[in-house]
């Protein structure tokens, strides 16, 4: 979440004081589902605080989407803000932020088979085994370790920030260290030894990096939104990173001009070409010493705010959040970027996950 979502969750949750909005949980009656060959699910934040995230999921070889499937297929509501879902062993596992729940589903009935409760405020889940994974938190400095085959929280690395301006966002593993980029009100990445669950080194970077994957060539990629004018942190231009995971170092450094909010980093499926946003859709070589000159799909006085990358196929698929109330948008563009395919889904869509 850049500093830029970060304010829209605070307007959105000011509307929502005044507004009365109520979170309605059902249950309701439900569906059946069997789901089958390859496909997208599409993960939509909705407004903090009104409860109504979502969940969708597409076919792209029929052209097809289904909405509201996580409601549909267990009869209530997936929760408050939903901000990131992944798949381990045919179990979807979606985290909802502002609920504090992390929800497990078969990902061919889009039923739910467990849950696992307890968290502050949850982002990303990142497998190490069947019985062993680490959640971080935007409202808590703690990374926590669950058991997923238990649903249970097990136990906490702790790091050295305060709750107050600590958090851990996107994680990458290189051999037994885990890599989590800090975003609020930070400049790292930290290091965790997963044989001791301990941080034991940290890279320092611009302020605010708000994105983290590894290349084909074991180099990190993290964007830095550069804070905003008048933060208590410092405001400076943001940047894009390259970082070798075995030194450690810093390898490159793409500069952007003050006003840019650079977000969504992106591998395609074999992992030698790079997607951001920046207004724009660009795409870089991560072999690349230069910036591009032309973005991959111009700024259309759209909201881009999500973005993935098919793993099989390389097309690029762009998530149009509109105006953070009506559901938004996904545009599916080809390689060579030409618009394939667009469609509804939930209200902010802002995340992705290939199945």
């Amino acid at each position: 979440m850049s500093f830029m979502k970060f304010k829209r969750w605070f307007a959105i949750l000011a509307c929502a004081a005044f507004g009365g909005a109520c979170m309605d949980y059902g249950p309701y009656e439900v569906e059946d589902f069997g789901i089958t060959g390859s496909g997208l699910f599409i993960t939509n934040e909705g407004n903090f605080m009104y409860g109504n995230a979502s969940l969708s999921y597409y076919d792209p070889e029929k052209k097809q989407v289904e909405n509201e499937i996580f409601f549909r297929a267990n009869g209530f509501k997936l929760g408050d803000v939903a901000q990131s879902m992944v798949i381990r062993d045919g179990i979807g596992w979606i985290v909802v932020n502002n609920s504090g729940v992390i929800y497990a589903i078969d990902i061919d009935t889009f039923k739910e088979v467990g849950r696992i409760e307890g968290f502050t405020s949850p982002r990303y889940i990142h497998f190490l085994s069947d019985e062993k994974a680490y959640v971080t938190q935007i409202w808590d400095p703690r990374i926590y370790i669950v058991n997923p085959r238990t649903y249970e929280i097990t136990g906490y690395i702790q790091t050295d920030m305060d709750f107050e301006t600590g958090s851990t966002e996107q994680m990458v593993q290189y051999d037994k260290y885990v890599f989590t980029n800090c975003w609020s009100y930070q400049n790292r990445i930290l290091v965790i030894d997963t044989e001791t669950d301990t941080v034991c080194d940290e890279i320092t970077v611009g302020i605010q990096p708000t994105s983290l994957v590894m290349d084909k060539y074991n180099k990190i990629w993290t964007v830095t939104d550069g804070g905003y004018e008048g933060s208590p942190y410092g405001h400076e231009a943001p940047s894009l990173y390259c970082i070798d995971a075995a030194t450690r170092k810093v390898e490159k450094q793409f500069k952007f001009k003050f006003g840019d909010w650079p977000s969504e980093v992106q591998l395609n499926g074999t992992r030698d070409t790079l997607y951001f946003i920046n207004k724009a859709i660009w795409r870089l070589p991560v072999t690349a010493t230069n910036f591009p000159v032309k973005p991959f799909v111009p700024y259309q006085n759209t909201l881009y705010y999500g973005l993935t990358v098919n793993p099989f196929n390389s097309e690029v698929y762009v998530a149009d959040a509109i105006d953070y109330v009506q559901d938004g948008v996904i545009l599916r563009y080809s390689p060579e970027g030409e618009l394939l395919d667009e469609f509804y889904v939930g209200i902010i869509p802002g995340a992705f996950c290939w199945r």
